[in-house]
């Protein structure tokens, strides 16, 4: 079957959402392992930060490959990666250390289909404005991890922790039957005769390094990671946050946690995409920095809100879900339109990198603030915690700013 190189977008989209359906299984049960396994906060988030670690490790090999093979074969093996991490959770793993193997799998799994994804796309895309297919990738990485939590919550409450694991595996192994089946390899293939990778392969440093001394590029790599680390963070804890709200006031929600928490996720596509155009007239540059501080300011003022209205916490969510989101296209496509092209599969992985590893900040950050101030039973310590998370995008800006980042927008 073949496609007018737009016509992979819709099959890439589709892919991306199923292979995220495990990317907020543990946030769902997250409080009920908590318990079962007799966790703290800090190992709880640990768990979390394992997903990103297991990222970490992976993306660097990853995105070398895509500079020499077609992205198409590392974003299969990306998929039956991540199948197998979700099962592992499933049916394996009955205390931390367990928990920590298998979420890495499965991180490492995403790191194959992630980025590889979005290199699939610009090597296929040759007409039309790529950074608004960007756009659409990056931004749909709300609606898979929104289908996440309604999905993960609904098994959760119908059939317990270990099914949710089992019956959503099925749905990265669906975005492999994707590519496989629907995604036409690579006309002329990049690399001819056998592939070769070394350690400065891997970990390509002298490029990195190249693409650090672009002042406008690194400035994208490193709101990024400072982006990143508030998002997941937000993201582990948010169903967390819902249920102590609900402890606090003795009122509830309208929806279940989980699934309150899957919807505002679904804010984030259209913010994202919203967010890439304004960005384009705006100036890139100049839209992050407003972004990352209103988003600082809605984190804080939510984790203020326990014990007032459900209304009042779940629009501050929705601001707050809605402002982390609002500048994700721009930073990404920001980063590729601007690296060098000779460099640019280095950029990615740096700029996939140093994102994740923000990520695996996050979580375990958020549960170690949680547990010095006063644990997940204290208002006061959820507002430490929130604000453990969001300083890091406002410091970004201070100091972008400063060095004048801002004035470099990218045409």
């Amino acid at each position: 079957m073949r496609f007018r190189s737009t016509g992979y977008t819709p099959l890439m989209l589709m892919a991306q959402t199923c292979a995220l359906l495990g990317f907020a299984c543990y946030a769902v049960v997250l409080t009920t392992l908590q318990e079962e396994w007799h966790l703290t906060n800090l190992e709880s988030g640990l768990i979390a930060s394992a997903f990103f670690f297991g990222y970490m490790l992976a993306v660097p090999l990853a995105t070398a490959l895509t500079d020499r093979v077609d992205a198409r074969k590392v974003y299969l093996i990306g998929g039956i990666s991540a199948t197998a991490g979700l099962l592992g959770m499933g049916l394996f793993a009955y205390n931390f250390w367990t928990a920590l193997f298998f979420m890495a799998i499965n991180g490492a799994g995403l790191a194959g289909t992630y980025m590889p994804g979005l290199k699939i796309l610009s090597d296929r895309i040759k007409s039309g404005e790529l950074t608004r297919h960007i756009a659409f990738y990056t931004a749909f990485f709300g609606i898979g991890t929104g289908f996440s939590y309604l999905c993960s919550g609904w098994i959760l409450s119908a059939l317990g922790w270990h099914y949710v694991f089992g019956i959503i595996s099925l749905g990265p192994f669906t975005a492999f039957l994707i590519v496989l089946l629907l995604i036409p390899p690579l006309q002329h293939e990049k690399w001819k005769g056998s592939v070769k990778i070394r350690l400065h392969d891997i970990f390509p440093v002298d490029k990195w390094k190249l693409v650090l001394q672009d002042k406008k590029a690194s400035g994208f790599i490193f709101g990024y990671t400072a982006h990143s680390l508030e998002l997941f963070a937000s993201r582990s804890w948010l169903v967390a946050f819902f249920a102590f709200c609900t402890a606090v006031s003795g009122e509830s929600f309208f929806l279940a946690a989980t699934t309150l928490a899957g919807v505002i996720n679904f804010f984030g596509v259209p913010s994202s995409i919203l967010g890439n155009e304004i960005a384009l007239r705006v100036g890139r540059q100049k839209w992050v920095c407003i972004v990352m501080c209103t988003s600082a300011v809605l984190g804080i003022s939510l984790a203020l809100s326990t014990g007032h209205s459900w209304w009042l916490i779940v629009a501050l969510a929705i601001g707050h879900a809605i402002f982390i989101m609002a500048d994700s296209a721009t930073l990404t496509a920001g980063l590729v339109i601007s690296a060098q092209e000779n460099i640019k599969g280095a950029a990615m992985g740096l700029h996939s990198l140093l994102g994740f590893g923000g990520g695996m900040l996050g979580p375990a950050l958020f549960g170690f603030v949680l547990d010095i101030s006063g644990s997940r039973t204290s208002q006061v310590a959820w507002v430490w915690a929130y604000v453990a998370v969001v300083m890091w995008g406002v410091l970004f800006v201070l100091y972008e700013r400063r060095n004048g980042w801002v004035g470099k927008e990218a045409q």
